[in-house]
Parts: structure tokens; C-alpha cells; sequence
């Protein structure tokens, strides 16, 4: 699978007018299933209700699936108990994710993560705000487990897990969306040795930090903190995409 550029959909396919291409809707939907946000062997929402929520006609959905179809990661079945399945779980190969960092510029860069900033930073803001008080959440016990996962795929699942959930604390559809597209596009290329030089301890020390900042209900150090580590991922990835310009033009 090769990744779209950090918050933009591929130029290839065919596309609507003003709309997301059809080999773009692919590269969401794959970046889904690849994050864990669908799973292998679940059922996609029927091509209606996927076309709406991905702001496309139904035909141009239809095109998507078919290369997904194509790729071997999700299969159509016939029948009363029928629909799209996911069958396999992609995920990017260091080379594609170089190749598509490489593609993507910095003001595409800083678009992306001024996004995420938002969207992270209001959904810790609204998780602190409205978690009851003295609750204990799962977030500190996804915290530990992004902090003990081993290797690429297995750490940009569990830190997305983590994210998620702060989401869902939000008790915002919207935000929990917007985490979902934005995370699962991000974490593979911060995990990505190849790319990022992230420390697992101080993202443990960071989600930590939110994490109390939630419990304890305060809502402005959640938005804070929760704003700080997307500014801190970012500055991780601009530090990879600039080593890679100057390993190519060492090669040169």
C-alpha cells in the first residue's frame, strides 16, 4: 500500500469536481483498516452511508472499492448475510512512506499538523472537561501499551488507540473522525525508523501527562499538552523529510 502525502489524497484516479480522487478514497479507507480502525473480518457500512461519510457520490465509492478489491484488502459477498469485508490489513513499507513524505511539501506539512493541533488539542480539552470526576479512564493503560509495543506497525497502533480515546472522551462524532483520518495518516511515519528518530519514553511521558491533565479535569493543560505533542510529532517528521532531501542530494 503506498500512503497518500500527510494530509492530502494521491493526484492519480478519477475524482469528482472539487472532490476527493477515487484512488484518494481508496488510500483513506486503507489507511483505516491499516490503523485498526476497521479490523479484519468486519463489515463496511453500506456504500450509502461510506459515500456520505467521505463526501462522494455513490459510483465514485464503487470505483474505490474496486481497487481495494484489486489489492486483495477488502472482498465483496453476495448473499443475505452479503457486503464489503476487509480481509487484510495493509500497511506501508519504509520505501513508500519515504516516497510519499518526499512527494509532500512543508506548507503541506504545517496544513496537516495545524489541523491535527486543533482537533487534538479541543478533544483532550473537551475529554477533560467532560470526564466525571474521580473517573478512571483507559487512557492510562493504552499509554502503557503504546509505550511497550515493538516495532513500526505495532507502536502506531497502540499510539493511535491512545488518541482515539481521548477522542471518545470528547463525546464529539466530529473530532473523533477528524483523530481517526489525521492519526492514521501520521503515525506510521513517526514510528517509521527509517524516518523519525521518536522517542518511545517521551511519548509515554507526554500521553502520561495528558492523561493526568483529563482525569484531573483541566482543560486548559489537556489542550495544551495535547497541542504541544502534535508541535513536537511534526517537528520529528520535518527533521526526517529534511534528512531525506539531504541524503538525495548527497546521492546526486
Amino acid at each position: 500500500m503506498q500512503k497518500p502525502p500527510l494530509g492530502q489524497s494521491p493526484q492519480h484516479g478519477e475524482s469528482e469536481p472539487g472532490g476527493p480522487s477515487v484512488g484518494g478514497i481508496a488510500q483513506r479507507i486503507a489507511a483505516a483498516i491499516s490503523m485498526g480502525v476497521l479490523t479484519v473480518g468486519e463489515r463496511l457500512p453500506v456504500e450509502a452511508e461510506l459515500a456520505n461519510q467521505f463526501g462522494v457520490a455513490v459510483a465514485t465509492l464503487r470505483k474505490a472499492l474496486a481497487e481495494l478489491r484489486a489489492q486483495g484488502i477488502v472482498e465483496t459477498r453476495r448473499g443475505r448475510n452479503g457486503g464489503t469485508f476487509v480481509v487484510q490489513a495493509p500497511f506501508p513499507s519504509p520505501q513508500e512512506l519515504r516516497s510519499s513524505l518526499a512527494r509532500t511539501s512543508l506548507v503541506a506539512l504545517r496544513d496537516f499538523f495545524d489541523e491535527h493541533a486543533a482537533i487534538s488539542g479541543m478533544a483532550a480539552r473537551l475529554a477533560a472537561e467532560r470526564t466525571q470526576p474521580g473517573l478512571r479512564t483507559r487512557l492510562a493503560e493504552f499509554a502503557f501499551e503504546a509505550r511497550e509495543g515493538r516495532g513500526g506497525r505495532e507502536r502506531s497502533l497502540a499510539d493511535s488507540r491512545f488518541h482515539f480515546e481521548i477522542a471518545v472522551l470528547s463525546h464529539s462524532r466530529r473530532l473523533l473522525t477528524g483523530e481517526q483520518r489525521l492519526h492514521s495518516e501520521l503515525s506510521p511515519f513517526l514510528w517509521c525508523d527509517a524516518i523519525c528518530r521518536a522517542s518511545v519514553q517521551q511519548a509515554f511521558t507526554e500521553h502520561l501527562a495528558i492523561v493526568m491533565a483529563i482525569e484531573q479535569q483541566q482543560a486548559d493543560e489537556a489542550q495544551r499538552l495535547a497541542v504541544d505533542h502534535v508541535r513536537g510529532n511534526m517537528q520529528l517528521i520535518v527533521e526526517g523529510k529534511l534528512a531525506l532531501e539531504g541524503a538525495a542530494e548527497d546521492e546526486r
